[in-house]
């Protein structure tokens, strides 16, 4: 019999606050009750702000980020359209192939995984597209397999320096409210997230905001949405209803979330997932002298760390020792980085001493399967590093 909690440190969903768990039980309600669009259209205004939006709109779907990328395709483009992607991990994978279902012609870049966008390939690419053939560019600003994020601000420069009128579309799901996502600055059209990431919320929102010229789109879009279709969803959201029945427990909860994100502060919820993150990352290279997964700082993600056993060693071993020993979830490798990587996933409602702890799990389960490495190094790198950071906003905020 397991006793006290599960560690869960998978990237999602993440560790979920018990005032957000408060505030989702309650008694069921009317969601066409007289006065609740007095409760929504708030929150419509208020999870524009997570994105760093101040023209666009979002809207919340009963589903997941995949339900958030169906919509992004649907409502924007049409059968045969040109879109650049780039492939460099499960999710971005994903993506592509959701576009390719689509009946899009789909220019994907394929990038060694551990590595991200590669901006001199895309802006090369929207350079020779004279004609602007390509109607949409594809990022994927986290990607959660590989632990591996991406410079956004970079894919507007391209497509800046090419003058090109594309769409740009990105995947936020593991980094919106917990990485820097600045949709009005980045010239950012569509960016997708989900509930059960930095919101800390259970799975089931499809969190979505959408600029002017995105929105725009919807006029010549000839790909079947009903389920997500953005018009649909305007004309009832403006009134603060919905087209169907709408996730009422979750938008309690979403309420409670934005509120202690804005109460934290938003730049200070994202220095604190930097912190943290590299406390981890202390861990990993300085104490356990392993590498990560990510092929150097400059794609260290802030959310989840994937780190590579010996070649010797499989890291499916060490994910189920961990679970069955020591009631710890680490995320498992995917696809080509099944049995080659474990994920400490560092997002959400976290401190210190919580992450610590996947820390001593993971060490603990690594030595039980014959990866030896010296035991309190990655805790003791990582503690030392969260001690003495300058810089450290939870500290200050203790202080």
């Amino acid at each position: 019999m397991k006793t006290g909690f599960n560690a869960l440190f998978i990237p999602g969903p993440t560790n979920m606050p018990f005032r957000v768990r408060q505030a989702m039980d309650v008694a069921l309600e009317d969601m066409r009750a007289p006065d609740f669009g007095d409760f929504t259209k708030p929150i419509f205004e208020d999870t524009k702000k997570v994105f760093r939006s101040e023209t666009g709109q979002v809207f919340i779907f009963p589903g997941s980020g995949t339900g958030g990328w169906e919509s992004a395709i649907a409502n924007t483009l049409s059968p045969g359209d040109k879109v650049l992607m780039s492939r460099f991990g499960q999710f971005s994978h994903l993506w592509v192939d959701m576009c390719q279902r689509f009946g899009l012609d789909v220019q994907c870049i394929e990038v060694e995984w551990g590595k991200g966008v590669p901006l001199d390939a895309y802006e090369a690419a929207l350079k020779a597209d004279t004609r602007h053939e390509i109607k949409a560019v594809f990022a994927c600003q986290n990607e959660t397999a590989t632990g591996v994020t991406s410079d956004i601000a970079g894919v507007r420069r391209a497509l800046d320096a090419a003058r090109h009128p594309a769409l740009l579309m990105v995947d936020g799901v593991s980094s919106v409210g917990s990485i820097d996502m600045r949709m009005e600055e980045w010239g950012v059209d569509v960016c997708v997230s989900g509930s059960q990431k930095g919101f800390m919320l259970p799975t089931g929102l499809a969190i979505i905001c959408v600029s002017q010229k995105a929105l725009a789109m919807q006029s010549s879009a000839r790909l079947p949405r009903t389920f997500f279709s953005w018009e649909d969803m305007s004309k009832l959201n403006a009134d603060g209803y919905f087209p169907y029945t709408p996730a009422t427990t979750l938008l309690r909860g979403l309420r409670a979330s934005l509120d202690m994100i804005f109460e934290e502060g938003l730049d200070n919820v994202i220095a604190r997932h930097h912190h943290l993150a590299e406390g981890v990352r202390r861990g990993v290279l300085d104490g356990w002298k392993l590498d990560l997964c990510a092929r150097g700082p400059e794609w260290y993600s802030d959310t989840v760390s994937a780190i590579l056993v010996p070649e010797e060693a499989d890291a499916r071993q060490v994910i189920a020792r961990a679970y069955e020993r020591y009631n710890l979830s680490l995320g498992t490798g995917l696809a080509k980085v099944m049995g080659r990587v474990f994920r400490i996933g560092h997002l959400g409602w976290l401190n210190e001493v919580m992450v610590a702890q996947a820390l001593a799990g993971a060490e603990m389960a690594m030595r039980d399967c014959g990866i030896m490495v010296e035991p309190g190094s990655g805790v003791g790198a990582a503690t030392e590093y969260w001690r003495t950071a300058t810089g450290n906003t939870m500290a200050q905020a203790a202080e």
